[in-house]
């Protein structure tokens, strides 16, 4: 096991995450460091074994660095860009990169990786910020089996699924499925609900037909709810998300797949985002359908 273990980004997710971390640690030779440079963000991180700090520079001597980022830009400036961590890292250190971000940048982020000695895991989560809380993420691994096995006892610590889904990227490529089904479902719940309403259908009783009956899923049990409160702020907001549909239309185009059903998906994302919600979360979607049918998809009185 890791005698030194760091973690960068401590947003929704990273806090919880470290949390998790520290409390399972195996042993009180273990030392967890939690680094953002925001210092709002170090509230609460104060168990045995953990650092919090604000230095990224704290991570040198990690023999694993768990990092946790907005987006892949970001994982790569923090690896190799200036003060480069990976170099920082111990020789022979695991990254494993918590973040989504696109198949393409994950594999350029592994050779770069590889090239200093070090391995590059890249391990994307599942389950929402009430996931990281309850450490029962599911946790898509690409990268070497060796490398994975080394990392998982930690990953356990995390979540209750662990999966290798295969090489480098191949952890990415799962997460960019999984968000692409999640976002042409609630790309098609902005769509019907509002003509559902439109044609005189009480919309509480049409909510309790699609969380129940065999449409539901998980977008509509956690969206449909919020939306007949009008509540759109409760999500990760859409323009952050929007890589997802980014990173898939990438895949598509560089492999010649036809994807008619996502890019019909997109186009309803980009619809709310070029109407100025990208603030908000994907619940958003169904505002511009509600304008352009005239009705409001919310509880009546």
């Amino acid at each position: 096991m890791a005698a030194r273990i760091a973690l960068l980004g401590l947003g929704a997710m990273g806090h919880p995450i470290a949390r998790n971390l520290a409390a399972k640690r195996a042993s009180g030779a273990e030392t967890l460091v939690a680094i953002d440079t925001d210092p709002a963000r170090l509230a609460g991180l104060d168990a045995p074994g953990l650092v919090a700090t604000t230095d990224p520079r704290q991570a040198a001597g990690a023999e694993v660095l768990f990092l946790c980022l907005p987006n892949g830009d970001a994982v790569e400036a923090a690896l190799l860009g200036t003060g480069a961590l990976a170099e920082r890292l111990a020789p022979g250190a695991v990254a494993v990169d918590l973040s989504t971000i696109a198949h393409a940048q994950a594999l350029a982020i592994g050779r770069a990786m590889a090239a200093t000695g070090r391995a590059f895991v890249d391990a994307p989560v599942s389950g929402a910020p009430a996931g990281a809380e309850a450490g029962t993420l599911t946790v898509m691994c690409g990268g070497e089996a060796g490398a994975v096995a080394r990392v998982r006892p930690l990953l356990e610590r995390i979540g209750t699924t662990i999966l290798h889904m295969g090489p480098a990227g191949s952890g990415q490529l799962t997460k960019t499925i999984n968000n692409v089904l999640y976002d042409i479902n609630i790309a098609a719940l902005a769509e019907v609900l509002p003509m559902a309403v439109a044609m005189g259908l009480d919309p509480d009783q049409v909510a309790q037909v699609v969380t129940t009956g065999t449409s539901r899923s998980y977008a509509a049990q956690y969206f449909v709810p919020r939306i007949l409160r009008g509540q759109f702020d409760e999500g990760y907001p859409m323009g952050a998300a929007y890589k997802d549909l980014v990173a898939a239309a990438a895949v598509a185009a560089e492999n010649g797949f036809p994807m008619p059903v996502t890019a019909a998906a997109t186009a309803t994302y980009q619809t709310a985002l070029r109407q100025g919600h990208g603030d908000r979360d994907k619940g958003a979607m169904v505002l511009p359908f509600e304008d352009l049918l005239g009705v409001r998809v919310r509880s009546r009185p």
